[in-house]
């Protein structure tokens, strides 16, 4: 098998360098020679991804098409010609997470931030902090600044809505937290008994999830069903998902986690997550599953169906 996958790779190296060669064999061309190779080979991309879009869409439509397709994916010569088609790009959620990355430093330089919450369709929800979260002429500038980057950078999004800052987090940032002696002191059993009247449930230490590590744990609700989840520290924000591949099902006990990166990797056919949103990176439209999660007594709590 080990053997296969190598050819595999060379002969798609040996293709992608015949045509890199190829196309840069037509620089020397004279105009008029040159604007009939760009329209045949305009004509002809054309023509493969409107072949290879009905293709796609045909398989999604039918569930078992729909494993077919993920499946095609791992392929890399099938992924390398989705990619050159513009077949296979980023989610919604991950280029509006980039978006707001590059925004922040700007906001950051005039007392403010943003923070993605989450998408809905055509809207993007997020939260505005500090100078953004006012009335004056700053914060809706930079309120405007937000929008136009995000309506202009993801197709099909429409608008922004502002949330009011309401701590609801899917991942926690470690770094703002309290050793977890202090932050038992703080809450006390009172908050931890309101959790659990709430339908959360208490797992491991976030001392037990080191940097660059994940955790499979198992959740019994008060409903007496058994939740299996992970919990996933990539670069110190802390993560909780059902322990699910998106492709195939699969358990995640022994995905890598690359802390640099912020993802995870699942270990049966490699498919990669933004670890801190879910969010599939090797094909658009596909998630884990995320769970609430909060940090109370140095412990973290999550709400499986929540």
């Amino acid at each position: 098998m080990t053997d296969q996958l190598e050819r595999e790779s060379t002969d798609l190296e040996v293709l992608a360098g015949q045509l890199d060669r190829a196309i840069a064999r037509a620089d020397d061309l004279d105009p008029a020679a040159r604007t009939v190779f760009d329209d045949a080979v305009g004509a002809l991309e054309g023509l493969h991804k409107q072949g290879l879009t009905t293709i796609i869409t045909t398989l999604r439509a039918d569930p078992r098409g729909k494993e077919l397709l993920f499946g095609l994916v791992d392929d890399p010569t099938v992924r390398m010609l989705f990619a050159m088609h513009g077949l296979i790009r980023p989610s919604p959620q991950v280029l509006a997470r980039q978006i707001v990355d590059r925004l922040r430093p700007g906001l950051q330089g005039h007392g403010g931030d943003v923070e993605l919450s989450h998408i809905d369709g055509s809207v993007v929800y997020v939260r505005l902090t500090g100078a953004c979260n006012g009335c004056s002429m700053a914060a809706v500038t930079m309120r405007d600044t937000v929008e136009s980057a995000l309506t202009a950078g993801i197709p099909g999004i429409t608008s922004v809505q502002v949330l009011p800052n309401e701590p609801a987090p899917t991942f926690i940032p470690l770094s703002s937290l309290s050793s977890p002696a202090s932050a038992g002191a703080a809450t006390g059993s009172d908050e931890s008994g309101d959790l659990a009247a709430a339908g959360w449930s208490r797992t491991l230490r976030v001392a037990d999830v080191p940097v660059g590590e994940l955790r499979a744990v198992s959740v019994r609700t008060p409903d007496t069903q058994t939740h299996e989840l992970v919990l996933v520290n990539a670069a110190g924000s802390l993560a909780a998902y059902v322990n699910a591949c998106a492709h195939q099902g699969l358990p995640l006990d022994d995905a890598v986690v690359d802390a640099d990166e912020g993802t995870i990797i699942c270990p049966w056919h490699g498919f990669c997550y933004d670890a801190t949103s879910g969010e599939c990176t090797s094909l658009p439209g596909a998630q884990l599953s995320s769970v609430p999660l909060k940090i109370v007594g140095g412990h973290a709590w999550v709400r499986p169906g929540g």
